[in-house]
């Protein structure tokens, strides 16, 4: 893993164990200080500033133009993901208990739509910002292991569901088209 891909990883997850990432490069990272060292690792406010160097440098390097046009495309798959989340997680109002097998497996069919819809958007992103790449088979590992019959893996915390590669997927569109979370929630 590079610097940057170490340091991004770490931003998106917050914290992350050390085994997790490349020892070499964490090693340096932490010698630096760019993370701190503990149980977990983390940022430290110079590994977020070198980090904010890094990605306006990576941006500076590609086409803005074709980076915006894919994050408005993903944008509009986010709204019909979003959808289908709340609705996995919902049903009328209440908290979806999963017993009407027939409502769920019309939910997981959406989920080929919208994977079937995000890749090519991945793959155009990737063009661009090739360690964006990697979005697709953690996406793909993530979909094969709800047709597998694992419903977890839709949108699990603190594992690497469908969800959570799509929330890291969308901060780096976000990231990478030289937005902020805050004017994208805006």
């Amino acid at each position: 893993m590079s610097e940057l891909a170490v340091l991004q990883a770490v931003r998106l997850k917050g914290r992350v164990p050390r085994d997790d990432l490349d020892s070499g490069v964490v090693g340096s990272l932490v010698a630096s200080g760019f993370l701190v060292d503990g149980a977990m690792l983390r940022l430290s406010p110079e590994g977020r500033a070198r980090l904010d160097e890094m990605l306006a440098a990576e941006r500076s390097s590609v086409d803005s133009a074709a980076l915006l046009t894919a994050y408005d495309e993903f944008r509009s798959v986010n709204v019909e993901f979003k959808a289908l989340v709340t609705d996995w997680q919902l049903r009328d109002g209440q908290p979806n208990t999963h017993e009407d097998a027939d409502y769920d497996a019309g939910v997981l069919a959406r989920l080929d739509e919208v994977h079937r819809r995000v890749t090519p958007i991945v793959e155009a992103v990737a063009a661009e910002l090739p360690r964006l790449g990697r979005y697709s088979s953690k996406l793909q590992a993530a979909l094969d292991r709800v047709h597998a019959g694992d419903t977890m893996w839709l949108s699990r915390p603190l594992i690497d569901s469908y969800h959570t590669v799509w929330f890291e997927l969308h901060e780096e569109l976000i990231l990478a088209a030289g937005l902020t979370r805050e004017a994208e929630d805006a």
